[in-house]
């Protein structure tokens, strides 16, 4: 039995910290500054963080390695499974020609590059990530992007900046359900919180997104654009957070945002279209129109996709899929037996139940979650296989580009089980909490680092919900201690976490595989890794601002 110790090194807090920090200090400098391929980077952080575990944090050899065992199971399934899926789709259509159509019906609403990155990256990418989440949002949002001429990189980079205004929401909010049972705080008031930090990000981030690509006098030629896209998104994020709860703000805000900048188009131009450098082929130049009927067929896949993940985020038809439905309904149940079929679910050896938290001195249960039906990536197959029949593809052609698609992305999914074992080893050794703890010793300044803890949880786990659920617990505590409002901690935990979603190790290798950039992830953690503190550092003063001044606006 391995008892998690947050002061093994020299019996102290901050060393232990300063030696548990030392695997993101790597990874950061292995991509930014030695450039190391994303693959070549996530196997050697994996390595760093299996020595310090070993050697510092004296977790047994053999524990440490199953923990990274368990870790690159869940990035091959759920994640790299969404992946695979994803780009196979999107080739599909590009390899049947139909994406040519795709391109032509976004240029119709505009031709404006800027507006094209707000309909697709901002309100696409959003809907996308409140039906599903888990790297589809940025896989398929990215990869449509370059579709329409967008450079990867950008396609890619911006995608990923964009999906910080959906993240906290995503999944049908489970990042902020994920929260009640450990705290006991009930999830619509984490809801109404976040509720009141995101619209704020949701608001500058289509600006954001704007200046980035085009710089400050080109994007206020498109302001009532940026305005109409943003303002909508955050109204009805706050009213939806406030008034729902946390499942419907994501898919509810994008498309009011996709309608209204739309219709928005349909009335207004910018004086000057932005075409990217030495573009030449516009809209106007095309001798080929496209019918309604033809344009509803080659969107189809993406149509089909958008309710298979929704169908699959339903929490009551997600449980049948998972094998853990206990209704009465006949078709249900029947999908309940094919769940249980399909989900496994062993123990890992030498972790679970092997590993003392040492906060509360529980057993840590640790299994290997293979559920193959119940995958967001088995929704967008099963759109794969439909939209085989509507375009008329043979089952020859259509898994030659399957097993293309796989062979295309085999080393971006050996960087995404790298990094997924990196984050399980830290986690299973306590390095991850023993971060947390160090920020909670910040005392009257802890609602200022309190999103802080969600950013560290997001960039080495990939995940809002997993850094919720490993730091709801001491946000909570902490804030009681040092006199601050539990929910308003429970809320910048989430909100910072967002923040930290587009530098972390599994977004970029996600992001990378999506657009074609293998080997090239250094430059994306290059192009986000800014934006992401800058926005760090909005919410961090923002919740600052909420625990001493502007305490009205805690529910």
């Amino acid at each position: 039995m391995f008892t998690q110790n947050y002061t093994a090194v020299a019996d102290s807090l901050g060393w232990s910290a300063l030696i548990a920090v030392i695997p993101i200090i790597y990874f950061i400098w292995a991509l930014m500054f030695k450039k190391m391929k994303g693959y070549v980077a996530g196997l050697t952080t994996l390595i760093v963080a299996l020595l310090l575990a070993i050697l510092f944090f004296k977790m047994p050899v053999g524990t440490a390695i199953m923990a990274a065992s368990q870790g690159a199971v869940y990035g091959l399934l759920p994640i790299g499974w969404i992946i695979i899926t994803s780009v196979f789709l999107y080739n599909v259509t590009v390899r049947t020609g139909q994406f040519e159509i795709i391109r032509y019906s976004v240029l119709s609403i505009t031709e404006d590059r800027r507006i094209q990155a707000l309909l697709v990256a901002f309100s696409f990418g959003a809907f996308l990530e409140g039906a599903a989440g888990f790297g589809a949002p940025v896989a398929i949002s990215a990869a449509l992007l370059v579709g329409l001429g967008f450079n990867p990189l950008y396609a890619a980079g911006l995608c990923m900046i964009a999906n910080t205004a959906p993240v906290a929401f995503g999944a049908i909010g489970i990042p902020i359900t994920a929260m009640e049972g450990p705290t006991g705080i009930p999830a619509l008031e984490i809801s109404k919180m976040v509720g009141r930090q995101l619209p704020l990000l949701s608001i500058f981030i289509p600006f954001l997104l704007v200046w980035i690509m085009v710089g400050f006098k080109k994007t206020w030629e498109v302001l009532p654009a940026i305005l109409v896209s943003g303002i909508t998104f955050a109204i009805t994020q706050f009213l939806s957070s406030n008034f729902l709860g946390p499942e419907l703000p994501d898919v509810l805000s994008a498309l009011v945002s996709l309608l209204a900048l739309a219709i928005f188009m349909k009335f207004w131009k910018p004086k000057t279209i932005y075409r990217f450098k030495d573009e030449q082929l516009t809209i106007n130049q095309k001798n080929t129109s496209y019918t309604g009927g033809q344009i509803f067929k080659a969107w189809s896949p993406f149509i089909i996709l958008t309710a298979f993940i929704s169908v699959w985020g339903i929490p009551t038809i997600k449980s049948a899929l998972t094998g853990h439905y206990e209704g009465t309904n006949l078709a249900l149940t029947v999908m309940n037996k094919l769940g249980q079929w399909l989900t496994f679910t062993p123990e890992v050896p030498l972790v679970h139940e092997k590993i003392l938290d040492g906060m509360t001195n529980v057993p840590i249960a640790a299994v290997y979650k293979l559920e193959v039906l119940g995958a967001a990536g088995t929704a967008i197959l099963l759109a794969a296989i439909v939209t085989k029949f509507i375009f008329n593809v043979s089952w020859k052609e259509w898994f030659a580009i399957l097993g293309q698609t796989a062979n295309e992305i085999k080393y971006p999914l050996l960087t995404i089980c790298a990094v997924v074992a990196y984050a399980y080893v830290v986690n299973a050794a306590g390095m991850t909490t023993t971060l947390g703890l160090i920020l909670a010793k910040t005392g009257a300044l802890f609602p200022f680092f309190s999103p802080i803890l969600g950013w560290i949880g997001v960039f080495i786990t990939g995940s809002d919900t997993s850094a919720n659920v490993l730091f709801a617990k001491l946000q909570q505590v902490t804030a009681n201690s040092v006199g601050m409002d539990p929910v308003l901690a429970l809320a910048a935990n989430s909100s910072g976490g967002v923040t930290g979603k587009m530098i972390s190790p599994q977004s970029i290798a996600v992001a990378a595989a999506a657009v074609g950039l293998m080997g090239r992830e250094s430059e994306l953690l290059r192009f986000t890794i800014k934006y992401s503190i800058i926005l760090l550092l909005m919410v961090c003063i923002l919740t600052f601002l909420q625990s001493n001044v502007l305490s009205f606006m805690i529910p």
